[in-house]
């Protein structure tokens, strides 16, 4: 994933740029970027954030990026900002999204005119540089921008730097977010609605699928309509958003609590789930745990508490031995809670099943008595082709493919896939034991995918549960 934040101002944009961006790392771990325009030109800084805070490599660069206009960005793969200078004139860019038909969009681009791309380690086209030749190819950046997006195949959330201000351009499906913040003297735009707050901004507005908006200190301008059809991503909600943030209108830590809510509400209609204490893994379980607590009227409680000064989020190291360790390490049991307990737990997700093996192992042996498993989504039964949230490289590596491949063989129709993703078909109910019996859960039981929609209240069509029943 990655986050993006950029402003346009009367005065020095710099600190705003700063800190707006900084406010996005819960997004990625490996590359910040800042890009600014001022007296002097185009000033840029990227920096490796995998073993450093994004502020603490950004901080010394400060004073040589001054400037009144800028875009900065929090990656988990290509090195971003680029610098452009093309017909188009001098511009900066960065981008959040995914291509899936990068062969074929380097192949339009040569046919048109382009004459090389810069290799990145490991023999890859940095997808921005992509981005950047397509917009390059038309006669203007807006006409660009649109064609960009529609020859991309998977989704493609954009900043455009100019001398005289910024193009923020949403995906044209709308699957990631993207904010407008005003003050006086002021604009800025932003992955996360929360990140200008506390700079003074107030919300203006929140693009459209496919809106195109040009910023400048003045003014905000809509130079290409939003779409009608929008497909924006249900795991904003249940994981990667950040608690503060809302989405169409609608909060994280408000829809996390609807999602306990729901979960709690099922389990009153069974008799075999008597905890003693709810709790949610840390952090993005926690409120979701929290809403099953206040329906329920079981104690919630934190059995175990995440190490936050040093460790980073476990599942973005490539290695998954690396993941492994990091999630085991960073959470520290407090036995006072655990020993002769009946422990319910909320992760926000099962992907391989590794993790939450582990911390249920912990669990046990810190004196557990049982402990029941919700996840705060539907099972996980296909590769996401849209955005980058998983380090998963096959659909194989999660724990529901495996089991069904155990029972059916490797090549499984999608209609067989389709009654494992249905909560009222015996494959499913087969398929939720077998995990439980492999993970070493007393129960588990996944939150169904019609009571995850209700906690989103916007229409279901316009929210994307590839991942859940790989329905586009």
């Amino acid at each position: 994933m990655g986050g993006i934040f950029g402003v346009t101002s009367k005065s020095s944009c710099t600190l705003d740029l700063f800190f707006g961006t900084d406010y996005h790392s819960h997004l990625g771990t490996k590359r910040g970027g800042l890009a600014v325009h001022g007296e002097n030109g185009f000033s840029r800084s990227i920096h490796n954030i995998e073993n450093t805070p994004f502020r603490t490599k950004f901080d010394g660069d400060l004073d040589e990026l001054e400037g009144t206009c800028g875009i900065g960005c929090i990656s988990d793969n290509e090195p971003q900002p680029l610098l452009v200078q093309s017909h188009l004139g001098s511009f900066a860019i960065t981008t959040v999204g995914k291509i899936n038909n990068t062969e074929e969009l380097v192949d339009i681009s040569y046919k048109n005119g382009c004459t090389h791309f810069l290799e990145m380690s490991g023999g890859c086209i940095n997808p921005t540089e992509i981005v950047a030749s397509l917009i390059n190819q038309q006669e203007t950046i807006v006409d660009g921008i649109r064609y960009a997006q529609e020859l991309i195949e998977g989704s493609m959330t954009l900043l455009i730097l100019t001398p005289e201000g910024i193009y923020a351009a949403r995906d044209r499906m709308g699957r990631t977010p993207l904010i407008v913040g005003h003050k006086d003297g002021a604009h800025c735009v932003s992955f996360e609605s929360f990140a200008y707050l506390n700079l003074g901004y107030e919300t203006l507005k929140e693009l459209g699928p496919g809106e195109i908006v040009y910023l400048t200190p003045e003014s905000c301008e809509t130079v290409s309509e939003p779409l009608n059809e929008m497909k924006i991503c249900s795991f904003l909600w249940v994981y990667y958003g950040y608690p503060t943030s809302t989405y169409e209108g609608i909060n994280v830590e408000n829809m996390r609590y609807e999602c306990g809510k729901k979960l709690a509400q099922r389990d009153a209609q069974r008799d075999d789930v008597k905890p003693d204490l709810v709790a949610g893994v840390p952090d993005s379980g926690i409120a979701h745990a929290i809403g099953y607590a206040n329906e329920s009227g079981i104690p919630f409680a934190r059995p175990f508490i995440k190490y936050t000064p040093t460790w980073p989020r476990s599942f973005m190291p490539s290695r998954q031995e690396q993941r492994n360790l990091i999630a085991k390490m960073k959470l520290i049991p407090v036995e006072a809670l655990i020993k002769n307990q009946k422990l319910l737990l909320i992760d926000d997700s099962i992907v391989r099943g590794t993790q939450l093996r582990e911390t249920t192992e912990f669990l046990y042996s810190s004196g557990a008595k049982e402990v029941h498993i919700r996840p705060a989504c539907p099972p996980l039964m296909f590769g996401c082709p849209y955005l980058n949230f998983s380090r998963s490289k096959s659909e194989m590596d999660l724990i529901t493919r495996r089991i069904i491949a155990a029972r059916e063989g490797e090549n499984v129709s999608r209609e067989v896939l389709e009654s494992y993703a249905n909560p009222d078909s015996q494959n499913y109910k087969e398929m939720l034991e077998e995990i439980g019996k492999q993970l070493n859960f007393t129960t588990l039981h996944f939150h169904r995918l019609d009571d995850l929609l209700s906690s989103i209240p916007i229409e279901p069509c316009k929210v994307c549960t590839y991942c859940f029943n790989g329905k586009k």
